[in-house]
């Protein structure tokens, strides 16, 4: 047998290479790969992992889990992470919640787990699951997480945080450990969300811990002291020769998948300690094993004796040099596993086994289209490929093509190592659904997700809607391999790339800005851009216009000659005279049917390319404001949309890299600001401070905004004392007094009123500082409902002959929504001293 050591690098290299830009690239499993596949194949154990949002899993326990015990996980994630923030681009909400959905499923990838979502909206910080309870629908994700549970059918379930502790941790923390006791205890109940029996029957999962830690308790003192007659310990620092990495080298290079969240992972070598907690269920008689009592072999399936002889002989006699001398035994396998009575399990194991057969005998069955879009009614063209890769009679038999079922007789012996290929056109149905993920199609709510149709409820992602099943003989055995249809193409430096087959609408529209401004009541003109996704697109485009607002023209006519190309199209607006707010949404007619949406395209390195297909919508406000200054200096952040806004409202904004950052370039502006979390991803800012404070100090306007206090660049943020927080106030409507009323950056040039405080969203601001030195003013004092009184969201201090501002106000979610009062008090703040 070839030592397994050797082949550790290899795995390594692997790993890393298939996750990062090709990240749609088929599945290509070497030698240990696939022995490892074989051993969980053996293993018919289940662990579910429930959290509330995309990083809250423990990735360690995940890799563990899957690599150590070759069990079956997943990580139910109660949200997708669209009310956080985003460190590698603007996108927010719902765009970022598909972000962080491909970054769980990336990392799922590496710690060899699955993903299951609930219907659960992240609609931003929550202090106490009373709350958070109260904003979702209770009962329909309580129903998500039971459906979980019935539809995994895990046989142990593990909490991320403990349902005994509101108050102590994020309000949906708490929820998800709520939610998931009392979907345990019910789980099994034929009274309980009987209408989704159809969909998955009860189940009652054998235990339930709490994955409690130090972290838990009030330092590791407590934590040492605490009764643990109740807990499980775990060493889950092993190493895996076949990977050549630890389990928690491994479990850092899945967390740090979570790049939009800036997680990125050390990996850590060495002894390293996991504690469950016993929550329901009976304690192990082995406090080392989690499925003790639990018959884990292929003996807790009827008739699952001879399948287990069978695949034992697999495990025991694989050959690392001749995978494919395995394929004769995991065909007949195959054929036992298929009359299982257990659908469950069968399922499972058929899926699984599948993916073993195809990879012993090096097989690789391809169906890659000529363009990466194409509209309903459309005829592409598709090649299908297939080789077999190996000495074993394998006989493609037929290729049925899906949606449209077209079927391609084949017939043909795949010898080995000679490659198959045919070209056809495929012809994209008209009554096709468009590209997007599924969770979007309908309108929720700041709470809740629609999903019409049940059976997506707890996906990660759309099911594929184009795919070629490649129908193949094994010794006399069919066996069926669904592929989708992807693109491919040849980038000179990155070199094959896949990204998915997307089905799109004939024409896009989206507006340039997502808010426009109007300071005056002069008219503006709006370009609406619009995209062909086929040739000769030709319609007629209308601007709906709200109360009070007028669009003219009425309609414009339109003709795009090429798929691809964009034209711009001018509506002039005409504002009310008095503050107003309106939406105008585009619908364009194209061959007597009509369209209003565009297409959003998410492209980063790490995930697959994604599309959605959202309404199109420009927000317009009048506002009444005035400003002072024209010049702005921009130092990016996380990235916002902060300069956007500014510029709206008639300020020059210029971004300033922070190599350029010196006295003499910052005295060319009037104010300088700082993009969110600048001082916790900028390493240079820390050689700068100098030349910020300097700015000030010499006469400027220098403004900050929220930092969070953990992984600071530097701790010397201000020119005084000032020490920051986790302090904020969640409820976006929460009460705000004047601490300062006279203070002019309440008064200069716009007089703010409590009234410029209504409409904001998600929250009123975010990580305040506790403490700061006598130099600085508070202006605002704000608090969460039963809370004490936060007065750290907006500090002014005069610092020689300028101004040092710190905001934790949370202008980054308030601009791009079109908040009058925000862009009121922004004004004035920049206005300051002028």
């Amino acid at each position: 047998m070839t030592n397994i050591k050797s082949l550790s690098f290899l795995i390594v290299i692997l790993t890393l290479s298939i996750f990062s830009v090709h990240a749609q690239s088929p599945k290509r499993l070497d030698a240990a790969q696939i022995f490892h596949k074989i051993q969980k194949l053996n293993f018919l154990g289940s662990v579910l992992y429930v959290g509330a949002h995309p990083d809250d899993e423990n990735t360690r326990l995940i890799s563990y889990f899957s690599n150590n015990e070759k069990a079956r996980i997943a990580y139910l994630s109660l949200t997708r992470g669209d009310g956080g923030q985003n460190l590698i681009g603007t996108e927010l909400r719902e765009q970022l919640g598909v972000i962080r959905t491909q970054e769980l499923l990336a990392a799922r990838r590496l710690d060899g787990g699955s993903q299951i979502f609930t219907r659960a909206n992240d609609f931003g910080y929550s202090k106490n699951p009373e709350e958070t309870l109260r904003i979702w629908d209770k009962d329909l994700v309580l129903n998500d997480v039971v459906y979980a549970i019935r539809k995994f059918k895990p046989d142990v379930i593990i909490n991320r945080f403990d349902h005994r502790t509101p108050g102590s941790t994020h309000g949906h923390h708490t929820s998800s450990a709520i939610l998931s006791v009392e979907a345990y205890d019910i789980a099994n109940d034929e009274t309980k969300f009987s209408e989704i029996y159809k969909l998955a029957s009860p189940f009652q999962p054998k235990r339930l811990f709490f994955n409690t830690s130090p972290w838990f308790y009030a330092n590791q003192e407590a934590f040492e002291a605490a009764d643990k007659s109740n807990f499980m310990q775990f060493d889950i620092g092993v190493y895996y020769p076949l990977r050549g990495l630890s389990n928690t080298e491994i479990a850092a290079l899945s967390r740090s998948q979570h790049q939009s969240q800036g997680f990125g992972s050390t990996g850590t070598r060495g002894s390293q300690l996991e504690y469950l907690e016993l929550i329901k269920g009976d304690y192990p008689s082995d406090g080392h094993n989690i499925f003790d009592g639990i018959d884990t072999s292929w003996n807790r399936l009827e008739n699952g004796d001879r399948i287990k002889e069978i695949l034992s002989s697999v495990e025991r006699d694989y050959d690392f040099k001749d995978p494919a001398a395995s394929l004769p035994k995991l065909v007949e396998a195959y054929k036992l596993i298929q009359n299982l009575t257990d659908e469950h399990w069968r399922i499972i194991k058929i899926d699984e086994i599948k993916e073993i057969i195809a990879a012993v005998s090096g097989l690789y069955l391809e169906a890659v289209v000529s363009e990466p879009s194409a509209t309903p009614g459309d005829v592409v063209s598709l090649k299908l490929e297939a080789i077999n890769r190996s000495e074993n009679p394998v006989k493609l038999s037929s290729v049925i093509v899906r949606p449209n079922n077209s079927s391609i007789q084949v017939s043909k012996d795949l010898e080995d190592n000679l490659s198959w290929s045919t070209e056809l056109n495929l012809e994209i149905p008209s009554a096709s659904p468009f590209t997007s993920p599924y969770w979007l199609n309908e309108e929720g709510s700041i709470a809740m997700y629609t999903v019409t149709n049940k059976s997506l409820i707890g996906l990660p992602e759309t099911p594929p809607y184009t795919l070629a099943t490649f129908n193949l003989d094994f010794f006399g055995t069919q066996i069926s391999f669904d592929k989708p249809i992807v693109y491919k193409t040849n980038d000179p430096v990155l070199g094959e790339l896949y990204q998915p087959f997307e089905i799109t609408p004939p024409v896009s529209m989206t507006f340039n800005e997502e808010v426009v401004i109007f300071t005056e009541n002069k008219p503006k003109d709006i370009f609406v851009s619009l995209k062909a996704w086929k040739d000769n697109v030709s319609g007629k485009i209308s601007l709906r216009d709200g109360a009070e607002w007028k669009a003219f023209p009425d309609s414009r006519e339109f003709k795009i000659a090429q798929k691809g190309e964009s034209i711009q199209l001018k509506f002039t607006v005409q504002p009310p005279k008095s503050k107003a707010e309106a939406y105008l949404q585009p619908t364009a007619i194209v061959d007597g049917k009509q369209y209003s949406k565009g297409i959003i395209q998410i492209d980063y390195q790490h995930i697959p390319l994604q599309t959605l297909l959202l309404p199109s919508r420009l927000k317009v406000v009048k506002l009444n404001i005035e400003k002072k200054g024209n010049n702005i200096g921009y130092i990016v952040g996380a990235g916002d949309l902060i300069p956007e806004g500014l510029n709206q409202i008639g300020y020059n904004v210029s971004e300033i890299s922070t190599a350029d950052i010196s006295l003499e370039v910052l005295s060319k502006y009037e104010a300088v600001i700082l993009g969110i979390r600048a001082f916790n991803i900028l390493e240079d800012l820390k050689y700068k401070q100098e030349d910020l404070f300097e700015y000030v100090r010499t006469g400027g306007n220098l403004i900050v905004q929220y930092n969070t206090s953990r992984s600071l660049v530097t701790n010397r943020i201000s020119p005084f004392e000032l020490k920051l927080s986790r302090d904020r106030v969640t409820d976006e409507s929460a009460n705000v007094e004047f601490l300062a009323a006279d203070h002019s950056i309440l008064n200069y040039p716009n007089k703010i009123t409590k009234a410029d405080f209504d409409g904001w969203v998600q929250e009123r601001g975010l990580y305040f500082p506790e403490s700061w030195s006598a130099e600085f003013t508070p202006i605002l004092s704000m608090n969460d409902p039963g809370e004490t009184a936060k007065n750290g969201s907006l500090l002014v201090a005069k610092y020689g002959k300028g101004y040092y501002i710190y905001t934790g106000l949370s202008f980054f979610r308030e601009f791009p929504a079109g908040v009058s009062g925000a862009y009121r008090l922004f004004t004035n703040m920049i206005s300051i001293g002028k």
